[in-house]
């Protein structure tokens, strides 16, 4: 009845005192939704290393800290525990005051290893300087706080990788073993049954042999001791008594038995009659591949192929671990015993740059196998540019291998005399 009384009421007013009351009420209604608004500078701060970021979480269980107190906050016990190995994996601990049940969340697994698809930060507003600052959250991840009796549950499950840590280095073996046998294409199969040949040889050896080897290097290293002083010469392994440039740096001590079989990619490519393109080959190997179709004997044929091969390999290498060349050695593919050789050879670091001395060594190989392609009389133009270095720069190199510069045509090239004459060090004066 009230309802119809207003209706009738407000039919009996005039038009404009309605309009008017109804405007009075819409202005109520804007000014209670009239919003506090504030002008204020925003700040963006970076994660600093030294100092741990916020950290965000909740409770899916439906607990709530703000209860069970008097003051309406609860008191809470806060833990963060951060791996000693991988400091990136963090792991939070709440424990409500007087209960025997904890709150355990870790941003490496459960719900946080699902996909993520945005960042997570957390806002700031100072009403008082009218500033936002922006501080991302730690991990970027909001991290699940399951609950766990204390005591009676045990800890999260052990990392996977901590699992394979505890394998031997031969458990890891036969296993990779097991998965190229099943899994692999005919010829990575062949190839692994060859790597795995070599090592036995090399495991057991010949002792007969193996002690003439010593006895051998024994007097080689105490002339190159008498040659070099108190440092060692940073060259490949050499012959200073040889009396033909050929047994001076001897090839089977630069590229084993057992490592031909590797490098007949060139050849088996000269055979389907393709052309070796400059991207995926150096140039120095281009411009000489002629080489190979003039030569009939197969086994000449091969050595040759696989010593462009092999110099292939190291300029690749010394790419692959340095910053200006990394992009030409990306899709390169290294035969597994040439890379365990390289990076024993020539000490990797944890930082995958090849230190000053060991790219002194490489580039000395290298110029060592050029000579043996150019039958001991090499221009050094082409090496140069693939070796990224100067000609004239690559000069004192030849020159340390006890090489002979010499000019004909216009053309400078790199002969080796024998025996072997080594420069002298030069040495600083002391004032």
């Amino acid at each position: 009845m009230a309802k119809h009384k207003e209706k009738k009421n407000l039919e009996d007013q005039n038009p404009s005192e309605v309009e008017g009351k109804m405007g009075e009420s819409t202005k109520k209604k804007t000014k209670k939704k009239k919003k506090e608004t504030h002008t204020v500078t925003m700040e963006t701060i970076a994660e600093n290393p030294n100092n741990i970021s916020p950290i965000v979480g909740y409770f899916p269980s439906g607990y709530d800290p703000l209860t069970n107190n008097n003051d309406g906050v609860e008191e809470l016990r806060t833990k963060l525990y951060r791996n000693a190995k991988r400091n990136n994996r963090l792991q939070l601990v709440v424990s409500p005051n007087g209960s025997q049940v904890d709150f355990v969340g870790t941003n490496y697994s459960g719900e946080a290893t699902s996909a993520q698809l945005c960042t997570y930060s957390l806002g700031i507003l100072d009403k008082e300087t009218q500033t936002l600052k922006i501080v991302p959250i730690a991990a970027n991840k909001i991290i699940r706080l399951e609950p766990r009796v204390r005591g009676l549950e045990a800890q999260e499950t052990e990392d996977p990788d901590t699992a394979k840590q505890e394998l031997t280095a031969e458990e890891r073996n036969d296993k990779m073993r097991e998965l190229t046998q099943k899994y692999s294409s005919k010829k990575t199969i062949r190839q692994a049954r060859k790597l795995d040949s070599l090592r036995q040889q090399e495991d057991t050896g010949n002792q007969e042999e193996f002690d003439r080897n010593i006895a051998g290097a024994i007097n080689k290293e105490a002339l190159e001791v008498a040659v070099a002083t108190d440092s060692a010469r940073n060259i490949p392994p050499h012959d200073l008594d040889a009396t033909k440039p050929q047994l001076a740096y001897p090839l089977d001590r630069i590229i084993s038995k057992g490592e031909w079989d590797f490098l007949l990619d060139i050849f088996e490519l000269t055979e389907a009659g393709a052309e070796m393109t400059p991207d995926l080959y150096p140039s120095f190997v281009c411009n000489r591949s002629y080489k190979l179709e003039h030569i009939q004997d197969e086994d000449e044929k091969k050595r040759l192929a696989g010593i462009f091969s092999f110099i292939t390999h190291l300029v690749k290498f010394k790419d692959k671990h340095s910053m200006d060349g990394v992009s030409s050695a990306k899709h390169h593919k290294f035969p597994g015993i040439l890379s365990q050789k390289f990076t024993s050879m020539f000490s990797i670091s944890d930082s995958k740059r090849l230190p000053e001395e060991k790219v002194t060594l490489l580039i000395n190989y290298v110029l060592v196998l050029t000579l043996f392609a150019d039958d001991f009389r090499s221009d050094p133009s082409d090496i140069a540019k693939d070796l990224r270095i100067n000609a004239v720069a690559l000069r004192p190199f030849y020159e340390y291998l006890g090489c002979k510069l010499v000019r004909e045509k216009n053309v400078v090239l790199a002969t080796l005399p024998v025996p072997l004459v080594f420069p002298s060090v030069r040495r600083k004066r002391r004032r």
